[in-house]
C-alpha cells in the first residue's frame, strides 16, 4: 500500500462499473453483438478479460485470444487479421451506443459521494475506455441522474490510452492538480488501475459494481454466502495484482476510505 504524502486534491473516476452501469454489463452485450454479427459466439469471460482497455484495443485482445482465434478459424478458415479488426471496431462504433446506454444508469450513491467529495474541496475527474462520441452520450444521461465530473478524458482524445498514464496527465492539466500522489484514481478494471499507477497516483479498486464480479445490483444483493465473498475476493485479487492500493465494494465507501487515509490508517475497506 502507498502512504499518502500530500493532501488529496482530486479523485478521478472511471465510468462503466465504477460510476455507471453496475456490473459493467453494457460493454459485454455490445461486444457480444459485434462478434455474433460475424457468426462467432464469444463467452462472457472472453469478453471481460480485456475490459478497461480502449475499445479498439479490447477487440484486438479478443481476436488474439486463443479460443476466439480457434472459433474464427473454424468460421472463416483463417485467423483474424487487421482488416477484421478494423471492420469489427467500425461495427462497434456504429451500433453499440444504444446497447451501452441501455445499461448506463448511475450507480446508487455515486452522485452523493461526488457531492461529499466536492464539499471537501476536491476536484472530480474522469477517464474512460469509451470514445468521445460514446462517452458524451453516457455523460449526458449521467448528468440527468446527478453525476457531472469536472472533466472527461476519452479513449480517443490522446495518442495512447490505458494502461498508459496519458489520460491521467490530461486530468492533472484539466483540473490543475499536482503532485500525482495527491490524486486518487478509482477504477474497476486492471487497465484502469494500471493507468493510475503509471501516473503515480493512489489507486482504489472497485469490487462489487465492477467488471470482475460482473452482475447487476439486484443480482449482487441476492448472492448468498460464500459465493458473495468468493466473488469479491476474486475481484480484490485481480485488482491488487494490477496495483490497487486500496479496494472498496462500491464508491459509496470511498469517503470513509479517504477519511482513514487522511488519518494515516492504511487499512483497506
Amino acid at each position: 500500500m502507498t502512504a499518502t504524502r500530500y493532501p488529496i486534491k482530486a479523485v478521478v473516476f472511471d465510468w462503466a462499473g465504477t460510476m455507471v452501469d453496475f456490473g459493467s454489463r453494457g460493454p459485454v452485450e455490445a461486444f457480444r453483438s459485434v462478434f455474433q454479427n460475424e457468426g462467432v459466439d464469444v463467452t462472457e469471460d472472453e469478453i471481460r478479460a480485456p475490459m478497461g482497455l480502449p475499445k479498439r484495443a479490447h477487440i484486438q485482445e479478443m481476436l488474439q485470444n486463443a479460443s476466439i482465434t480457434a472459433k474464427w478459424r473454424e468460421r472463416f478458415g483463417r485467423e483474424p487479421d487487421g482488416t477484421d479488426l478494423d471492420r469489427l471496431y467500425a461495427v462497434f462504433q456504429a451500433g453499440s451506443d444504444d446497447i451501452i446506454l441501455g445499461y448506463s444508469d448511475v450507480i446508487k450513491d455515486a452522485p452523493n459521494v461526488v457531492d461529499s467529495l466536492r464539499g471537501r474541496g476536491l476536484k472530480i475527474g474522469s477517464t474512460t475506455g469509451y470514445t468521445r462520441a460514446l462517452i458524451e452520450r453516457v455523460a449526458h444521461r449521467a448528468a440527468t441522474q446527478g453525476y457531472r465530473p469536472d472533466n472527461i478524458v476519452a479513449a480517443d482524445d490522446l495518442s495512447h490510452g490505458r494502461p498508459t498514464p496519458l489520460a491521467m496527465y490530461k486530468c492533472f492539466i484539466d483540473l490543475a492538480v499536482w503532485p500525482a500522489d495527491s490524486v486518487v484514481k478509482v477504477d474497476d478494471t486492471a487497465p484502469g488501475i494500471a493507468e493510475g499507477k503509471a501516473a503515480g497516483c493512489i489507486t482504489v479498486g472497485v469490487l462489487a459494481s465492477g467488471n470482475a464480479v460482473g452482475i447487476s445490483a439486484s443480482a449482487f444483493a441476492q448472492l448468498a454466502e460464500p459465493e458473495r465473498s468468493q466473488r469479491l475476493e476474486t475481484a480484490r485479487a485481480e485488482l491488487a495484482s494490477a496495483g490497487a492500493d486500496y479496494t472498496v465494494e462500491t464508491v459509496a465507501e470511498l469517503p470513509e476510505l479517504l477519511d482513514r487515509m487522511s488519518a494515516g490508517d492504511e487499512t483497506s475497506l
